[in-house]
């Protein structure tokens, strides 16, 4: 056979070192004459061949037998038995599949074999350094850690399979190798001084088979070892038991699995009886006992996988992965195998060549069909090895560079590189069209956006695919996004879903995709949704409401990425997704004269003596109640001063909820105060302070609260249990607080703050009537009189509700020196931003900066304290802006200060509610809110400084 000029060259070149060699001598002339025909096509042969004197002595006599795989196992147990360490076995083994893999190389080019006899030594080469490698690391393993041992004390093997073309016998010329590692039983390690569970055994072991096949030496490697087909994939355990494998695939196993298993099997022919077993167990999931048309749906969802992959990647000149090539082939033939296997053994074949078989003995496809696949397919393989038999290089994609085309032209036996393309096309397109006519005709428009988004779940573990998908759409921060998709799909396979679940999330994914993507802020929210959708997975009922109310569904995204708080909510209390299904009664809230009735209607579902789902009832109505209050907000229907009276309006009723039930419980032990018999009512009161008081509470607010009561030192209760009237009081204040503050299954109720009471920490939780007025008239600082300014009765009978008000008047028209309030006033705020500001570089915190809430607040205060001796009416309100407006009508801010206080204050505000929505701090662009801030600072300049 004569090589052109061109590639003469290249064997002359490459052969100059080997022939020189002694070795060499004694070639016969027709070996050398088949060397250098070879060696102009091959550089992994003559580079082998180069460094290895042993293999340069063999091969001649090597190339004189046909069936070498017979004696693989043999030689590289013998060759492994005289090594004396593990670098040793490395060389042995790396050494030993170079030789063999020339000796099979050289059959191909020389077309002196058949396509299956090339697969079948490919194959069981890969079986024999795999296998021989377990035994050798297993001994060593046994001799450091002891035997792994079921119960009964039998040792246990550990099962490799083998997946894909492995699995199937019909491996490439340098390919991965697919395997999942398994074990019988549980147990532990028997014969070392400390023992191991066998599962640490095995993964152990595991890892060094992976090592000695996989790292690369001096000598190169064996195979590239890829264990991402294993349950849950890279984050899986290395090793699994056959109970834990059961498991896994009846419970989770996906059809991708149900795909990927059918080609399993076992390695080593010792191991076929263990296998048994595990195989039994695993039949029901891989191939079912009816015809298994649910089945069609995936293998449509797969094939629109490979036709995004061509076009994604631009697969062309792709014999593999590229229209028609031998993935479609494959594809063919295990759609029938997924489909009808259950009903039909044949077809439960690991090897392609033998399903084709079947399919035609079956008449699943005409005979014409199938006799083209046959051929197609053998020509396809035969080019993909004869490609990859060149460097050794794991590649389908067909050469660009003149050099190598004339090389596989040759290889291939064509006289040009032309003819060689024309056939390769002409192949392909006639599996192109078999498999369109099986699966159906793409009729979507390859650019059709909705194709994109069930590319985007299907193809999820394949980050680079999905990447240029998003950057096909558009997407902001494709890289971003694509890890996002990727990491949630692996964490996801780590949840227990049922068949059930992951249907629904087929089904229901790609919509997500299409309602995230869409939005503006799609690389903001793709996150909390994906969060929110990975805390429900398990949550069959919740995931078919999304995918059955597209409406529900688009309000999810909606609020989900206009607020990340919204969406940690849902994700943490998945009830709340019931309101969306009615987006007109969510972006209505509760008028705010029917909170009570509602929470009152709520609650009476709940038995009155299950506190617990009391408890658990009023902090669902909260959640309810301000996920609409929020959604309000975001949809603009309610403007900021509207949003804090909702969720101040929300607290008052649950305050009211809250002292009732503490009130049921302790008065069904104790009785009532005696001193409430001839009055009626409940003789206590809560004080709202801060925003609680002056009706601006935000999404994040705490309760200010202070507890008062007016009973009298020598009352008991009526009760069977008898107490002291006040200790029932403490009690009482005692049970409020607990529960707000108790955590159940739906969180806390709020965070209820008490050290605004007379005397702080240190005095008592609820005080009398008379104990609190004395206090503020006597002993109160200037910033606790500031407090009351913004303090309002929020609970109480009558009485107490006159008491303090009367006190509050009273104190806040004291008459006041001008110069010591101003110093005291400014001195707190100093105090405050010490202690509570945290500047940060270029940003302008809203609350304690200059110009911000805060010192509107304290200025709002001051002016209450300052005048309200003379002009009583600024005591009315204890609401900011209801104060400037109070300023306003007693000339003490003309109509522009007032209006523009009040505007600033309102802005600020609105700038931290929706930062509270984000889950931002409070802070913005020092260059934002210019104007609002100079006024402020300005009018605290007039005035205290």
């Amino acid at each position: 056979m004569q090589l052109p000029a061109s590639l003469a060259q290249v064997s002359e070149s490459a052969l100059e070192p080997i022939l020189q060699c002694e070795e060499m001598l004694h070639w016969p002339s027709n070996r050398l004459d088949e060397l250098r025909f070879i060696a102009g096509m091959s550089q992994f042969v003559t580079a082998t061949l180069e460094r290895d004197s042993l293999l340069r002595q063999r091969l001649p006599h090597m190339l004189e037998f046909q069936r070498r795989w017979e004696e693989y196992r043999i030689q590289i147990k013998n060759q492994l038995k005289n090594c004396k360490n593990e670098q040793e076995g490395m060389q042995a083994l790396r050494q030993f599949r170079n030789r063999e893999m020339v000796y099979i190389a050289w059959r191909d080019f020389m077309h002196s074999w058949s396509l299956e006899e090339s697969l079948k030594h490919l194959s069981e080469l890969a079986e024999a350094l795999i296998f021989e490698a377990y035994s050798w690391q297993y001994d060593l393993c046994c001799r450091e850690f002891g035997t792994p041992c079921n119960s009964q004390g039998i040792a246990q093997p550990m099962l490799i399979i083998g997946m894909g073309k492995l699995g199937g016998g019909e491996l490439n010329f340098s390919s991965d190798i697919d395997l999942i590692f398994t074990y019988p039983e549980n147990g532990e390690t028997q014969g070392a001084r400390r023992s191991l569970s066998n599962a640490q055994f095995f993964t152990r072991l595991g890892q060094r088979i992976i090592k000695a096949l996989d790292l690369q030496t001096f000598d190169g490697f064996c195979y590239r070892v890829d264990m991402r087909l294993r349950p849950f994939g890279d984050s899986g355990p290395l090793v699994m038991s056959y109970a834990a494998l059961e498991d896994y695939y009846q419970e989770q196993g996906r059809d991708w699995e149900r795909y990927a298993m059918i080609k399993a099997r076992v390695m080593g022919s010792e191991m076929y009886a263990q296998y048994d077993e595990l195989r039994r167990l695993l039949l029901p999931f891989i191939f079912r006992r009816y015809i298994d048309f649910s089945a069609i749906q995936s293998l449509r969802r797969m094939k629109s996988m490979i036709s995004s992959e061509l076009r994604r990647r631009g697969l062309t000149n792709n014999i593999k992965l590229g229209a028609g090539g031998i993935r479609e082939i494959e594809f063919i033939a295990q759609s029938f195998q997924l489909i009808r296997g259950g009903r039909e053994p044949s077809l439960r074949r690991k090897s392609l060549l033998e399903v084709l078989k079947a399919i035609r003995d079956l008449n699943l496809l005409p005979f014409s069909e199938v006799s083209q696949l046959r051929s197609s397919y053998c020509f396809l393989r035969q080019v993909e090895n004869l490609l990859q038999a060149m460097a050794d290089k794991q590649t389908q994609t067909l050469p660009d560079n003149e050099l190598e085309q004339q090389q596989l032209a040759l290889a291939m036996r064509y006289e040009s590189w032309p003819e060689l393309v024309a056939e390769i096309q002409k192949q392909m397109q006639a599996v192109h069209d078999i498999f369109n006519g099986l699966i159906g005709d793409d009729e979507e428009d390859a650019h059709d956006v909705e194709i994109h988004f069930h590319e985007l779940w299907d193809m999820a573990q394949k980050e680079e695919v999905i990447e240029v998908i998003l950057v096909d759409m558009h997407v902001q921060e494709p890289v971003r996004c694509a890890e996002i998709i990727r990491n949630f799909k692996r964490d996801l396979a780590k949840k227990t879903l049922g068949p059930r679940g992951r249907e629904v999330l087929n089904r229901l994914m790609p919509k997500i995709f299409k309602a995230v993507f869409e939005h503006k802020d799609a690389v903001f929210g793709l996150p909390r949704v994906l969060n929110l959708i990975y805390q429900i997975a398990t949550r069959t009922t919740y995931l078919e409401l999304l995918d059955e109310h597209r409406g529900a569904l688009a309000q999810l995204v909606r609020l989900c990425i206009a607020s990340p708080m919204i969406s940690e909510q849902l994700a943490r209390f998945p009830i709340l997704l019931d309101e969306l299904i009615d987006p007109q009664h969510l972006y209505n809230p509760t008028q705010l004269d029917d909170y009570q009735v509602e929470l009152r209607d709520y609650l009476a579902r709940i038995p009155e003596d299950d506190m617990e789902q009391q408890m658990e009832g009023l902090r669902q109505f909260k959640q309810i109640a301000m996920l609409r209050i929020a959604a309000a907000d975001i949809a603009g229907a309610l403007p900021v001063m509207k949003v804090s009276d909702h969720l101040t309006r929300l607290a008052e009723v649950t305050v009211d909820a809250v002292v009732s039930m503490a009130w049921n419980q302790l008065s069904e032990k104790y009785g009532e105060p005696t001193h409430l018999k001839d009055r009626g009512g409940r003789g206590f009161a809560v004080i709202g302070y801060g925003k609680l008081g002056g009706w601006e509470l935000g999404y994040n607010s705490d309760l200010d609260l202070v507890f008062m009561h007016d009973c009298p030192v020598d009352v008991m209760t009526d009760g069977l249990k008898v107490i002291d009237g006040r200790q029932f009081y403490l009690r009482l204040a005692q049970r409020i607080i607990h529960i707000f503050s108790t955590r159940t299954t739906s969180g806390i109720l709020y965070e209820a703050d008490t050290r605004l009471r007379p005397s702080g920490a240190s005095g008592l939780l609820v005080s009398p009537a008379d104990a609190f007025d004395e206090y503020q008239m006597e002993e109160a600082w200037t910033w606790e009189h500031q407090a009351l300014v913004r303090a309002r009765i929020i609970y109480g009978d009558q009485p107490l509700f006159d008491s303090f008000q009367a006190t509050r008047h009273k104190v806040l028209t004291m008459a006041r020196d001008q110069e010591e309030l101003k110093k005291e006033v400014v001195d707190m705020r100093l105090k405050m931003q010490q202690h509570l500001g945290g500047k940060k570089a270029g940003r302008f915190m809203l609350k304690q900066d200059a110009g911000g809430i805060t010192d509107i607040e304290f200025l709002a205060q001051y002016l209450v304290l300052m005048f309200s001796h003379d002009k009583p009416k600024l005591t009315r309100w204890s609401d900011n802006v209801r104060i400037f407006e109070s300023l306003m009508n007693e000339k003490i801010l003309t109509p522009e200060e007032a209006k523009g206080i009040t505007d600033a204050y309102t802005t600020i505000r609105d700038q931290i509610h929706h930062r509270n929505l984000l889950n931002l701090e409070a802070d913005v662009d020092e260059e934002k809110l210019v104007a609002e801030r100079d006024l402020v600072t300005k009018l605290w300049q007039q005035w205290l400084e």
